[in-house]
């Protein structure tokens, strides 16, 4: 007896992967706001020794949880319901729009992941607790996810800078976009909220790397 919904999977992945190799273009997922919690972070706001429950795989390791928390600013206006996303981390991050800031009244700089070293802090309250982050506040920089097989043909290395060039009914360029490569990635380009309006963007939309040479 077959497995049906395994073939199916496997049906999807081929297909995907075709898709990649034929086109130059590139998918665009759009980034809504979200956390990113430290081990000591997650049992302050949920309860000692909680695990994240799954609710969808987004890339590599990488998935959104049921969980959420209420952001608090200094002007004590909150978002509530912000997606946490697992696994935990070593330090807590949370990634905001612009747009975020002006109810939060905020001012966190554009970083790439990881880079929370003197960003801007919040409040996190979740079911059990909250915690005072200090640091950690940021506005995610565009960035592009690729495969070393993707990159390799496109000559494109990790940490490169490209620009993308976004065609339909609100035609811009978006500049010196940071590449990570890796292999557990899907090639994908990640924009926030902001981004996406402005440029008519929802996700699964083609754009097409520029390398400077290109320009």
């Amino acid at each position: 007896m077959y497995d049906t919904s395994s073939i199916a999977e496997a049906v999807k992945k081929a297909i995907h992967a075709y898709e990649q190799i034929e086109s130059d273009q590139i998918k665009i997922g759009v980034s809504q706001r979200h956390v990113h919690l430290s081990r000591e972070d997650l049992d302050t706001l949920f309860g000692k020794g909680y695990e994240l429950t799954k609710k969808k795989t987004l890339m590599g390791r990488e998935f959104a949880s049921e969980e959420v928390v209420t952001l608090v600013g200094p002007s004590l206006k909150a978002i509530e319901n912000v997606r946490v996303l697992g696994p935990v981390r070593d330090n807590t991050q949370v990634e905001i729009s612009r747009t975020d800031t002006f109810i939060l009244k905020v001012s966190p700089p554009v970083r790439p992941s990881g880079k929370v070293e003197g960003s801007e802090r919040l409040v996190l309250v979740g079911p059990k607790g909250s915690v005072y982050l200090k640091q950690g506040v940021i506005i995610a920089n565009r960035h592009i996810h690729l495969t070393p097989e993707y990159a390799a043909r496109h000559d494109i290395k990790d940490n490169d800078y490209v620009d993308v060039l976004v065609e339909g009914i609100k035609p811009t360029k978006f500049y010196d976009v940071q590449v990570r490569v890796r292999d557990d990635f899907n090639v994908e380009m990640h924009i926030d909220t902001d981004d996406a309006n402005s440029a008519g963007l929802k996700n699964g939309a083609l754009v097409t790397i520029l390398k400077k040479s290109d320009n």
